[in-house]
């Protein structure tokens, strides 16, 4: 196996290797909520005036589909929608206080894992970290002018 191959593998196996680790308490202490709702939550708390196509853009979804998305989370009292005076065509969302709970546990959730893990970067080295950032950006990169080829489009916040 090749080091291309190795990298991508090791990636996904860790990224499965998290989401596994992770998943009993995420359920647990967010039950009632899909992932998707959850980090819908986060986005909008974390992302000023969201609306349908923000979100959209972010979750790579359709509009369609961050539509039933907003509207289970309105219905779950966990968002709210509003308009700017301004512009009343256009519809915003921002939580409700039962929307911030959910959020609150979510990011401790997302420390308590952070802090689990903090023993293997600081192994790092400054020079390891900045290779690390390099190498993401630039297959980022690449890959946004991959989906860019093909006619989609991502615009990043």
């Amino acid at each position: 196996m090749n080091k291309e191959d190795q990298i991508l593998m090791g990636v996904r196996d860790l990224y499965n290797k998290i989401v596994w680790l992770n998943k009993d308490k995420m359920e647990a202490s967010l039950k009632g909520y899909t992932s998707s709702e959850v980090h819908c939550i986060e986005y909008i708390e974390k992302n000023v005036d969201s609306n349908v196509t923000k979100l959209a853009e972010s979750f790579f979804m359709t509009r369609g589909a961050i539509s039933k998305l907003t509207k289970k989370l309105i219905e779950k009292g966990l968002i709210e929608s509003y308009q700017k005076s301004d512009n009343k065509k256009e519809i915003y969302f921002r939580l409700t206080e039962q929307g911030k709970v959910i959020y609150k546990i979510h990011e401790d959730l997302h420390k308590e894992f952070q802090e689990r893990d903090k023993a293997v970067f600081a192994q790092i080295t400054e020079e390891q970290f900045d290779s690390m950032l390099s190498f993401v950006e630039k297959y980022s990169s690449h890959l946004d002018a991959e989906i860019k080829k093909q006619g989609k489009e991502i615009k990043s916040e």
